[in-house]
This record gives C-alpha cells, sequence and structure tokens, in this order.
C-alpha cells in the first residue's frame, strides 16, 4: 500500500525502515486506519486524519502513489504525442504544436494528470500503446500533417485502443478537437472586407489529410459569397516548410492578377510569405491585406505584426484531455477571436 521509507536510528547511525505500523503506533491507530487516511478516504474522520498525517511527516514517512496507481489499473498518466517531419527534429515543430502542447499539460495537471511527452516521426520507430502497457490511461496525438506514416499509424491504434484524440485529425469518425475553423475564415475575411479589400485570395492546400485547411477554406468560400464576392481557388505553394509554402505560393500570386487581400491557412505560411512580399518592395497593409490562421506569438514581432485568428489554447488543451479521459461526448469545438496586429489596415 505504502513505500516503507529510510531513517537513521539510534548513535550507530543504523538505517532501518519506517513502515505504516510505526506510523499506527505514533498516531494511535491501527494500520488500517493508516493506509485508508493517507489514501484520502471519507470514513476517517479529519482529526483522524490529521493525527496520522502529522505522524507520517514526523517519522519521513511517505505513500508510494505509483504502486499504489498501478494496484488500482490507473497510471495518472496521459500521453502526448508530437508528430514531428521524417527526417526532422523537434526544433522543427510549427510553433502552434509547442503551445497547444503547453495548454495540453497543463489541462492534464489540472485534473491531476502527469503528462508523459514523445516526439516522434520516423515509420520504424513510432510507438503508441501506450494504454495498453498501463504507462498511460489517455493519449492525445497532435503535430504535423505533412508526416501520413506516422498520422496512419495512431489512427490505426485507435481502432482497437481506447481513450485516443487527436488534433485536427483527417476521419469524423476519429475522436478529435478542432477550432472553429468555419467562424475564424469568417472573422479573417470580414476583417479584410471591412478594410476595403474586395479580390482576396485564399492560401492552404485543400486536399488530403489537412481537414482544418479544407474547412478555412469554405469558410473563406462562404463569407466571400455572403458579401457578393468571388471566391477564389485556393493558393498553394512548394516547399518542405510552411514558410517555404507561404513564400512560393506569393511567387504564384504576383505573377498573375493579383490579389488586394490574403487569408493564410496557418500563420507560419503568412510569415513566410511577409518576408517574401517585403523583399518585392510591396507595401503591408497599404498594398495587401493579411491575416494569418493559428494565433503564433511570433506573430507579433514580424514586419508588419500579422493579424491573425487565434484559438482559444487553455480550453483546447481542456478538450482534448477530456475527450480522450471522458467517455461522454462534449463540445469539440475551440472558440476562436481575432487578434489585431497591423498587417490589414484600418477598416473603410
Amino acid at each position: 500500500m505504502a513505500r516503507q521509507s529510510d531513517r537513521e536510528s539510534g548513535e550507530s547511525g543504523e538505517r532501518r525502515r519506517v513502515t505504516s505500523f510505526d506510523v499506527a503506533e505514533r498516531a494511535g491507530v491501527s494500520q488500517s486506519t493508516v493506509s485508508r487516511a493517507l489514501a484520502g478516504l471519507e470514513t476517517i474522520t479529519e482529526a483522524t486524519r490529521r493525527r496520522v498525517e502529522e505522524a507520517a511527516r514526523e517519522l519521513g514517512y511517505f505513500v508510494d502513489s505509483r504502486a499504489a496507481r498501478l494496484r488500482s489499473g490507473e497510471t495518472r498518466t496521459v500521453a502526448v504525442v508530437v508528430i514531428a517531419r521524417e527526417g526532422g527534429d523537434a526544433r522543427a515543430v510549427n510553433p502552434f504544436h509547442y503551445t497547444l502542447l503547453g495548454s495540453t499539460c497543463a489541462a492534464a495537471a489540472a485534473r491531476g494528470y502527469q503528462a508523459l511527452v514523445t516526439f516522434q516521426s520516423e515509420p520504424d520507430h513510432l510507438f503508441g500503446r501506450f494504454v495498453e502497457e498501463r504507462r498511460a490511461d489517455a493519449v492525445i496525438v497532435i503535430g504535423t500533417t505533412a508526416n501520413r506514416p506516422a498520422w496512419d499509424h495512431f489512427r490505426a491504434l485507435a481502432s482497437d485502443q481506447p481513450n485516443m484524440a487527436f488534433w485536427g485529425a483527417g476521419a469524423e469518425d476519429e475522436e478529435w478537437v478542432r477550432s472553429d475553423n468555419l467562424e475564424g475564415a469568417h472573422l479573417a475575411v470580414e476583417r479584410l472586407v471591412a478594410a476595403g479589400h474586395r479580390r482576396i485570395a485564399f492560401v492552404g492546400e485543400t486536399e488530403g489529410h489537412q481537414r482544418q485547411f479544407e474547412e478555412r477554406y469554405e469558410g473563406y468560400r462562404r463569407a466571400m459569397e455572403a458579401h457578393g464576392l468571388t471566391a477564389l481557388p485556393a493558393a498553394t505553394g512548394e516547399g518542405r516548410t510552411r514558410d517555404a509554402q507561404g513564400r512560393s505560393a506569393m511567387e504564384r500570386l504576383l505573377s498573375g492578377e493579383r490579389p488586394d487581400g490574403l487569408f493564410f491557412a496557418c500563420d507560419a505560411m503568412a510569415l513566410g510569405a511577409l518576408d517574401h512580399l517585403a523583399q518585392c518592395g510591396i507595401d503591408v497593409p497599404g498594398d495587401l491585406g493579411v491575416v494569418g490562421f493559428d494565433g503564433l506569438g511570433s506573430g507579433a514581432h514580424s514586419h508588419p505584426p500579422l493579424t491573425t485568428v487565434e484559438p482559444e489554447f487553455a480550453l483546447a488543451g481542456e478538450m482534448l484531455v477530456s475527450v480522450a479521459l471522458d467517455a461522454s461526448p462534449i463540445e469539440r469545438r475551440v472558440p476562436v477571436r481575432l487578434v489585431e496586429r497591423r498587417s490589414v489596415r484600418a477598416p473603410v
């Protein structure tokens, strides 16, 4: 039940084990009462609990919570898997996922769980049976959608391993949590239209595993049509990183009929695009308005600072933990808000 602790005894300096019997003797109760009191059971009076706890402190005795959890079948641990690009490392992970990781760990701690975090990328070294191996009570998967083998691996695990949750997963039958992408796109388009922009382009791929980008394009399309404006085909760019894709997309857009407003599916692409636009001598927000999505803190330091749509990160972490641990269905759309910076001019 409880872990024995060492304590020096006598002038000889010999050490002996302090046991629950010692605590019971000091507190004047039975050993079973010590066990129940230190386990926090309500059958023990507050006065007895305090007496037992005081005796345990005086003797240097402490409960081995890990052993107790193993006996109960619970680990009080949530495993968080961060998927990185193949051939990459933790330093190459999108800062958005670091923010989401922090929020998820904080949410787990608030519920009395510790977080076991792993970064995984290589197909031959993927692992995720934390629940079956009794290393965690639930598994949460976040990270880049560019690593399809990794996502396929964890989606396959979800079919026969309980208590898994995914951030932005591609299939509707999975336990996913996502930003309110339709509302976020609506906020972005509304802000650009308010600034006088009419030829607004969406930048980001709309096919493949990135379901969130598809939803953001759909929200963009609906918002444009609501204003009687033409929704353009999604613009994409080449590149291994989102930053590079943003730069590449700008090269393509600037070579044709130039838009006067840009809504990016993620901030990382928008930040790469801002650098490229500055190199081309295009004034943002004077010539071109730009809005991103993700709420990256680094956007506050870009030139100009990036206006963005930001999910409520704390709530996102809480939802992921809740979906992973709880059997009952809950709301899985994370509310978003527009963060005003200076990449869109003032409303006209």
